[in-house]
């Protein structure tokens, strides 16, 4: 009997500690606050995935029945529901003014993928540029090309704008980079 219940009690120990995540990364759980399609905050802290533009809120597109719908909000709906449906875990790969910019992982089955990816590819989420306009992340941008191409997502919508020429509109005109 003794040995049945150390067997138990290693077996629970050794469950609890696969259920914790790896050093460095942490999970992304429901409960945190959705700004957008790509940024949240939790408490105080604001996080942002790393590679990544979501629609930005306010934009819109006309779906299949002829309505306008908000695009940001498709985006932010796709995005909660990844985090409901897998539990990413994250990990810190950058820092500015204040955002915490993460790159993450959801897993599906017995896979590990990269969550942006994930966004990019299904059609809810884009490569995020540079100032001179360039991918952060190149195989982000393979992967919304050929999101594109697929027609998945938004892009089945004809008038869905790419976030980045919206932004880069907004800082010609006030004399910025985006």
């Amino acid at each position: 009997m003794k040995s049945l219940a150390l067997l138990l009690a290693l077996t629970f120990s050794s469950m609890l500690a696969a259920a914790a995540p790896p050093a460095g990364y942490f999970e992304l759980r429901q409960g945190v606050t959705l700004e957008t399609g790509d940024s949240w905050r939790d408490g105080d802290r604001k996080f942002r995935l790393f590679g990544v533009q979501a629609c930005l809120r306010g934009t819109f597109y006309t779906d299949k029945a002829g309505a306008r719908r908000d695009c940001g909000e498709a985006s932010l709906a796709v995005l909660a529901a990844y985090i409901a449906d897998t539990t990413p875990l994250c990990a810190e790969v950058a820092k500015s003014a204040g955002t915490i910019f993460v790159s993450c992982y959801a897993t599906i089955g017995g896979d590990r993928l990269d969550l942006a990816n994930l966004l990019i590819s299904s059609g809810f989420a884009f490569a995020s540029l540079d100032s001179r306009g360039l991918p952060h992340q190149a195989p982000y941008a393979v992967a919304e090309q050929a999101a594109r191409e697929k027609r998945a997502g938004l892009w089945q919508f004809e008038d869905v704008q790419h976030p980045a020429i919206l932004l880069g509109q907004t800082a010609s005109r006030e004399g910025t980079s985006p």
